[in-house]
């Protein structure tokens, strides 16, 4: 059962900066709608200070300076923030949506999982299909793809859902890899700008990619509750801005490839030897699968457990995408101080270990402390926010460009299991130990994600060290 003691009845006398505290200190009752338009101005305002800051680092102001730079990151922004704002507008309310159709928990997990193995079945092969047939192509079919998939929320019907989750799935695996594998080749390859520079372009991704999920739950809070469509309504809004992202890749976008010299079974293969053959490569896609399915399992952990108490969604989530972007200014001044991106991994999964063991406590049946869980949450996601640009950069320098595409959907196997896995297992009855279990075995995952991180980190610099300066390194034997 999720907690729902002291959030039943919220109390009026709790509207002081003092309620406000005790609330996240022991989880007693007040305005929890109080309390999370509190917690986004807060946050607000903490992200713009951050913001402001991250602005006059030394790499974001020389890429500013270019203007061929500065145009082409635009045309990339247009259709990505399109496909992203189309999937945060869906967010804060696709639990909700199946719960209100009236689908029990573990029917709602099972449509989830659907959604995972979709992108383990056919979502690994959008990898192949765009190295070889071309990325601006499977971007279009990103758009429709993930416009049948809310197409099919508009029915009650089970089994029209599960399709919906299909389609879902497919289209997911080809926005975390298809849209990147895209923006990398012209960067590099095209315009032939410098490496360093990606990481701006993916810092500021990440921020905006903040701001558009903010403005996305307060649309989808709107048109879901306020204006009393229901939770329906915010799948309906994604179509247009989903044939908005097809129509400018058709006509903006030139087509870039991988490899298309070898067959489709081949690209399967290839990329697969590729990572079992490179530590480095290997290293860096098992911290990606363990943190983003520790990530993933949390997306559908939050509703249920914040819920109870009432709060509005929308804003939740919405403060949930500011503490991102506080997390890619972060991002942004670490390492214009110079600390190398694979420590600031690093240190973002350290912050998801200490949040999983947190969550663990708050969730706990004795004695549940949602206030305790929620603060947890918000520093999860700063921690999201750091993962991202370092993971994309760092991605760009040792995933080898022609089989960039192919190489990145295969890392997102293993999280699709790891999650189907974690959500199956959470809806096991009491036997499977609920939630508290549930974020304990996340630290664990998170925990072997630190050990390859820090071997990664080892392995990369070694990598990278001219001949000479290696040989120095290493102790000669005596």
């Amino acid at each position: 059962m999720l907690p729902t003691d002291g959030l039943s009845e919220p109390s009026p006398s709790g509207r002081t900066a003092g309620g406000v505290l005790q609330y996240y200190l022991s989880g007693v009752k007040m305005d929890v709608t109080t309390m999370t338009y509190t917690a986004f101005l807060l946050l607000a305002v903490a992200c713009f200070v951050l913001l402001h800051l991250a602005q006059h680092t030394k790499a974001q102001l020389t890429a500013a300076s270019n203007p061929h730079f500065v145009q082409f990151q635009r045309q990339f922004f247009a259709v990505y923030f399109l496909a992203l704002f189309s999937d945060w507008l869906q967010g804060p309310y696709v639990y909700k949506l199946y719960s209100h159709y009236g689908f029990a928990e573990y029917q709602i997990a099972v449509i989830y999982v659907v959604g995972f193995a979709a992108s383990v079945v056919f979502g690994t092969a959008t990898g192949p299909l765009a190295d070889r047939f071309g990325r601006k192509k499977t971007c279009v079919a990103f758009s429709v793809a993930y416009s049948l998939c809310c197409m099919t929320k508009l029915s009650r019907t089970y089994a029209v859902l599960l399709l919906g989750r299909v389609f879902g799935g497919i289209a997911t695996s080809m926005l975390f890899s298809t849209f990147e594998s895209w923006y990398v080749y012209e960067h590099v390859e095209t315009h032939d700008f410098p490496a360093e520079w990606i990481s701006v372009t993916f810092s500021k991704a990440t921020f905006w990619n903040g701001i558009l999920a903010i403005v996305a739950g307060v649309a989808s809070n709107m048109a879901a509750e306020w204006l009393g469509f229901g939770p329906v309504a915010p799948f309906v809004m994604a179509i247009p801005c989903l044939i908005a992202c097809g129509t400018l890749v058709s006509t903006q976008w030139q087509e870039n490839f991988g490899n298309q010299q070898i067959n489709f079974r081949r690209s399967y293969i290839n990329g697969m030897r590729t990572i079992l053959s490179n530590e480095v490569v290997a290293l860096l896609g098992l911290v990606q699968s363990l943190f983003e399915s520790v990530m993933y399992i949390f997306v559908f952990l939050w509703t249920p457990i914040l819920d109870p108490s009432r709060p509005p969604l929308g804003m939740v989530f919405s403060c949930f995408m500011v503490c991102i972007m506080m997390g890619s200014s972060i991002n942004t001044l670490l390492m214009g101080r110079g600390v190398k991106p694979e420590r600031v991994l690093t240190l973002a999964v350290v912050i998801n270990i200490i949040c999983m063991l947190v969550c663990a406590v708050a969730t706990g049946p004795s004695a549940p402390m949602p206030g305790l869980a929620f603060a947890a949450f918000l520093f999860l996601e700063l921690a999201v926010g750091m993962y991202f640009p370092s993971m994309g950069y760092l991605r760009s320098q040792v995933i080898p460009e022609e089989q960039r595409a192919s190489i990145m959907n295969w890392f997102r196997v293993p999280m699709n299991l790891i999650t189907c896995g974690g959500l199956l297992w959470l809806h096991q009855g009491e036997a499977a130990g609920g939630t508290q279990v549930i974020f304990m075995a996340c630290a664990v995952l998170l925990m072997v994600a630190l050990f390859a991180c820090l071997r990664f980190a080892k392995r990369y610099q070694e990598t990278r060290l001219p001949e000479h300066e290696l040989s120095e390194s290493k102790p000669s034997a005596m």
